[in-house]
């Protein structure tokens, strides 16, 4: 008797532990279907990018969240996202209209300055983006050896899912942008998001290195990349070249002025050109840690930041840069100026809000 009341107990405990089973593989949420949950804790949660919309700021983050202010980031409110993907970078071209992106090859749309999102493109999508550019290249060249790699590049994106993330994003105004990612993933829409055009064939990294950073100085278009690459683009040719530098390490982004450049990157290194690329000369920056976000202030002074919390300002041009005193600084993953002047930035304990020095 004893022994069929435990095999009947044991049998009951198998169904429960199988209904346990089934309920939480049903209830099993794509974080690309599942809006980013409402938190009171988002503005102290790891925040990663942040831009400026008109006088507004918007950060993003962790688990789709992005936040905005209209106090120069004295208090925030939280943006209504329809997924739940970590997010990498944020640009808004013009006060209203604004693209973020991030993991799983997400690009989010707002036209209404960042308070709502919705989605225009995520990586289930992009392997057969490239598979149907390319593949039509390879069938109107067929002589051309560049296409069917992309489109074996394209069919392996389609295997692997959605697991490529977009690095950053950049607009030169509400029609024309790139987005660019790992594995030299880039892509360009003229037409503010309804379509867009893998530019893979148009970059000089045959490599595939990452590109972790894409911005203007607004005379040029940068992207910096890992292991010392470091892109143009040249209007003539339409497609992203390679510049030399005399550093192989990777860069984290560029920052500048028409007719001078910052590239800056691993380990505290910083160079810097003032002839479009051609020639770069090292700036010494006083940190080995690597330089992660960056700005130009109202004074036309650089400012850079690192990953563990130092600020570091151009005196009179790029050729030497200042470390300022300021004292507990976060880790800073990006930075920008508000609206009255005051500094904002975002980084692994959220968004701070500083005075101007």
């Amino acid at each position: 008797m004893d022994s069929l009341k435990k095999f009947v107990l044991a049998l009951l405990c198998s169904m429960l532990a199988l209904l346990q089973g089934v309920a939480q593989a049903t209830s099993y949420v794509d974080v690309l279907e599942l809006p980013a949950k409402p938190s009171p804790l988002a503005v102290h949660s790891p925040l990663v990018g942040i831009a400026r919309a008109g006088e507004r700021l918007v950060t993003v983050g962790q688990r789709g969240h992005i936040l905005y202010s209209d106090d120069a980031g004295k208090h925030w409110l939280q943006a209504s996202v329809p997924l739940s993907s970590d997010l990498t970078a944020v640009h808004f071209p013009s006060a209203r209209q604004g693209w973020a992106v991030g993991n799983d090859g997400v690009v989010l749309h707002s036209s209404d300055a960042g308070a709502t999102w919705r989605k225009q493109l995520d990586g289930r999508q992009i392997g057969a983006l490239l598979v149907k550019h390319y593949g039509a290249l390879a069938n109107a060249e067929p002589a051309n050896e560049q296409w069917p790699l992309l489109v074996a590049e394209g069919q392996r994106l389609v295997e692997q899912g959605a697991d490529k993330p977009f690095l950053d994003v950049w607009f030169a105004n509400d029609k024309l942008g790139y987005v660019v990612g790992v594995f030299n993933l880039i892509l360009r829409t003229e037409d503010g998001g309804q379509s867009w055009t893998p530019f893979q064939d148009r970059t000089d990294n045959p490599q595939g290195f990452h590109l972790n950073a894409i911005a203007s100085t607004g005379d040029a278009l940068f992207i910096a990349g890992e292991q010392g690459l470091l892109l143009k683009w040249d209007a003539g040719r339409q497609r992203f070249n390679a510049l030399q530098t005399p550093w192989q390490g990777s860069y984290f982004g560029v920052v500048g002025k028409p007719g001078e450049v910052l590239a800056y990157g691993l380990g505290g290194n910083v160079l810097r050109s003032v002839d479009g690329g051609e020639h770069w000369s090292p700036v010494t920056s006083g940190v080995q840690v690597s330089i992660t976000a960056s700005l130009v202030n109202a004074q036309g002074q650089y400012e850079l930041f690192t990953q563990a919390g130092h600020t570091l300002v151009s005196q009179a041009d790029g050729t030497r840069l200042q470390l300022l005193p300021r004292q507990d600084l976060p880790p800073v993953a990006g930075a920008t100026l508000a609206a009255d002047g005051s500094l904002v930035v975002v980084g692994s304990r959220g968004a701070q809000a500083l005075s101007v020095e």
